[in-house]
């Protein structure tokens, strides 16, 4: 995109492992705060870098991951979320949101409910575990919204909607027809293999809505702020 620059670098996570990052810097920055970006599981920040720039291209700092490799039998959600305010922290933020796909998404939330920085978290088809994101969407005190997909095994059928429900600031926005992938931009032949239905019918424009989408939900959390 004309007039964005990236600029990449890595820092230690507190439990000493080294994370790359992204930094996509707009032409003209809108706003002091920074978007904080988390991938889904056992993906990369390269999945989400469409929407990186996208966000960007609004005026809006914002910062991708690369979380600590994941192993396919375990996860550390709060590992996630501290790696998340980890990198909010080596960029001066005084305001962020945090945002994440599906497991990223609830390392966001996790992150944007123990960060006072925080001015909101974006999730998109979020995927909770074992309760986690209920209880810390009923501690979040900032507005929650949500992009959801349809129901699948791997968005865990849409167990992502009890954790909005648990908001009372939340708002979520459902997409019709899109599946998990749809909110990866971009995503990859891995993705769809384990997540695209064999009957779905692939529409580019679905794909363009879910990146709209996400950045009107950044953009409004941003102005918000900066009318305080």
């Amino acid at each position: 995109m004309s007039g964005l620059a990236v600029e990449r670098g890595v820092l230690i996570s507190k439990t000493g492992c080294t994370l790359s990052f992204e930094r996509h810097l707009p032409a003209q920055v809108h706003t002091s705060d920074l978007v904080i970006l988390g991938h889904g599981f056992l993906r990369r920040k390269e999945h989400l870098r469409g929407l990186a720039l996208a966000i960007a291209a609004t005026g809006v700092t914002t910062l991708s991951l690369d979380f600590c490799r994941d192993r396919p039998w375990e996860t550390n959600h709060f590992r996630k979320a501290l790696d998340m305010m980890r990198l909010a922290d080596t960029q001066g933020a005084r305001g962020v949101v945090y945002a994440g796909f599906s497991a990223g998404a609830l390392a966001a939330l996790i992150a944007g409910r123990n960060d006072p920085r925080t001015i909101g978290v974006v999730a998109l088809d979020l995927v909770d575990a074992q309760g986690l994101g209920v209880m810390m969407a009923r501690g979040l005190d900032r507005p929650l919204i949500g992009l959801v997909g349809e129901p699948s095994s791997c968005n865990a059928y849409n167990n992502g909607l009890a954790v909005f429900a648990a908001s009372t600031r939340s708002r979520v926005q459902r997409f019709h027809g899109a599946d998990h992938c749809d909110f990866e931009s971009p995503t990859d032949w891995r993705c769809r293999l384990v997540c695209q239905e064999a009957s779905a019918s692939r529409q580019a424009s679905t794909r363009r809505d879910i990146v709209r989408a996400t950045t009107a939900a950044v953009r409004s959390l941003t102005m918000a702020n900066d009318g305080h």
